[in-house]
């Protein structure tokens, strides 16, 4: 009989122990930013100002997670309303027929620290492509609605043209590499 109790609290903890989390993006405390140079000497920043993420952990950390993310092309925002119909064109984004660019992870891997080196696909139109990017965890708190929190930022860099956004492909006026700048808040559901 003793066995058994135990057999059932040790297979209890276990469920509990690897119950499985879910966490939503909070766009009020999140964004997704872009940098690309200009003719060689500039830069022109910009962001996309709607986007969804949800992560699935085991807890409150980033070990075993599963991040899927989406942005909504359309929402694209540099400050300047010709640039950004420019940039939903077909010589760059062609929003009209790929609304949408969207990441899912892999696998994740602790680094140091608390970086770890997240793989997942990566499709930007109709182009899926494996990538290797770090993440930075910024920790679990409480917000003001008492609700737990998560943060987490990542910085990587891609080349334009592997995604088929072939506008300027001697990347003499628009560079080839955009770098990626993601901060996440994402509040436990």
């Amino acid at each position: 009989m003793k066995k058994i109790l135990l057999s059932v609290v040790f297979t209890l903890l276990s469920v509990f122990g690897f119950a499985q989390t879910e966490w939503a993006a909070d766009p009020m405390h999140s964004s997704v930013n872009f940098n690309v140079k200009h003719m060689g000497i500039n830069f022109v920043q910009g962001r996309f100002d709607q986007f969804k993420g949800r992560i699935t952990t085991e807890g409150a950390n980033l070990d075993h997670a599963v991040f899927d993310f989406g942005v909504e092309v359309n929402s694209i925002n540099t400050g300047v309303e010709m640039r950004d119909k420019h940039l939903k064109s077909a010589d760059f984004f062609d929003a009209d027929n790929y609304p949408a660019m969207s990441f899912h992870s892999t696998s994740i891997t602790k680094d140091k620290n608390n970086s770890y080196i997240l793989k997942g696909t990566l499709k930007i139109k109709e182009t899926v492509k494996e990538i290797s990017i770090p993440v930075t965890f910024g920790g679990v708190a409480k917000n003001q609605q008492g609700k737990e929190v998560m943060g987490f930022q990542t910085k990587f860099t891609i080349n334009r043209l592997d995604y088929g956004i072939k506008y300027d492909p001697t990347g003499a006026g628009v560079a080839k590499d955009v770098e990626v700048s993601l901060y996440f808040e994402v509040v436990k559901q």
